[in-house]
């Protein structure tokens, strides 16, 4: 069990477990364990691209996310097929999650071949789509690791990981990895992608309720930063 949000300091990430292979079929699997939440990212591999990237000679990477209905509280969610449309949220986060995963890649080197990674939301309790970003990267390599083991490819496409953890200010502190009791109360809400080396991939920031300083904002990736290596640690 992950630990309260007021027992966990303020510059403390929540336990994260990666759990390589879970299911069977998939070219990558992994379940993340990230504090309460817990997300499914499988990676499937297909011999073709998207039209418009046809004989280009270049791969792509995407994504999808969906939250199965009992992974939150305050009763069943209902599935996006019954409304026959997704809804606005994981829309929004699945195009997060390929834009970050796609920035670890060299398309050239992939060759002309999609990976799709599938982000399921078994259980949530704050920061699904950090979880789904870093858990993602994890089952792209494993992905990628075949595709190389089986001699489709001949150079490794992976210029480097990507990993997201979520910062904000709680009760007027910089607070690291906000699950959903700090983040229905933070005054600023800041998600962060980063590579292993240092650099931004997304910066998603709001302030719930006053507008923020640029001294808070440093301060939040600071933390960010901090966060972040420790996940790559942890990924390796």
């Amino acid at each position: 069990m992950a630990a309260k949000a007021t027992e966990r300091r303020s510059d403390q990430l929540r336990s994260i477990e990666f759990v390589r292979g879970f299911t069977k079929h998939a070219a990558g699997s992994v379940l993340v364990k990230w504090g309460d939440t817990w997300v499914l990212c499988t990676a499937s591999v297909e011999e073709k691209v998207p039209p418009f990237l046809k004989d280009k000679g270049v791969g792509w990477v995407t994504a999808e996310y969906s939250m199965l209905p009992s992974s939150t509280g305050g009763g069943r969610k209902e599935r996006d097929i019954k409304k026959l449309k997704q809804d606005a949220r994981s829309t929004e986060i699945q195009r997060l999650i390929g834009r970050s995963l796609r920035a670890a890649v060299d398309m050239a080197k992939l060759g002309e071949r999609q990976i799709t990674i599938d982000c399921d939301v078994l259980q949530a309790d704050g920061g699904t789509r950090c979880a789904s970003i870093t858990g993602g990267m994890v089952a792209l390599q494993d992905a990628v690791a075949k595709l190389m083991a089986s001699g489709a490819i001949a150079e490794n496409p992976i210029v480097h990981r990507v990993a997201a953890v979520s910062v904000g200010v709680c009760n007027g502190r910089p607070t690291l990895d906000l699950d959903y009791a700090h983040d229905s109360t933070a005054e600023v809400d800041l998600n962060v992608v980063m590579t292993d080396d240092g650099r931004y991939v997304e910066l998603q920031g709001t302030a719930e309720h006053k507008p923020f300083t640029e001294e808070s904002l440093d301060a939040l990736r600071a933390l960010a930063r901090k966060g972040l290596k420790r996940i790559f640690a942890l990924m390796k």
